[in-house]
């Protein structure tokens, strides 16, 4: 089985077109915080192209933005191609059928650093008041 679940922050805006024959795609990097840290006590990412076809691929373009946390799901594919240097380049890259909000929009531009809310207070309008206390965003977190 060739699954794979990512959960990261986008290294810049989704690229969105569309191929000869009229279908949409849309590209995006994920960085991934890996799950421990380097030998200098820093933590270390890895950078995962990851493409998606169809209507999700439209709504990728138009709701996602560098930064934003996303989680998506899909399978790993390797492929090959002959460059025009002659060698064989081979790439690695994440075909999402599947992907999810982790932040609003709206909620992760109030969340950037030159909001002058603190940091741990809750979002404005996230609707989840009568759910109880909020619990602050831990910048931390390896994923």
């Amino acid at each position: 089985m060739n699954r794979i679940i990512l959960l990261g922050r986008l290294t810049r805006d989704p690229e969105v077109r569309y191929t000869s024959t009229g279908k949409v795609v849309c590209q995006f990097t994920l960085a991934v915080d890996r799950p421990f840290a380097n030998q200098d006590g820093q933590r270390e990412a890895d950078f995962i192209p990851v493409i998606i076809w169809g209507k999700q691929a439209e709504t990728c373009g138009n709701s996602l933005t560098k930064g934003q946390r996303a989680l998506v799901e899909g399978r790993l594919q390797i492929r090959s191609y002959d460059g025009k240097d002659g060698n064989k380049h081979w790439v690695t890259e994440v075909i999402a059928d599947r992907f999810e909000f982790i932040e609003r929009k709206s909620d992760f531009a109030n969340a950037r650093p030159s909001s002058p809310a603190p940091s741990n207070a809750p979002a404005p309008g996230g609707g989840m008041e009568s759910f109880g206390q909020a619990v602050p965003f831990d910048e931390e977190i390896p994923f």
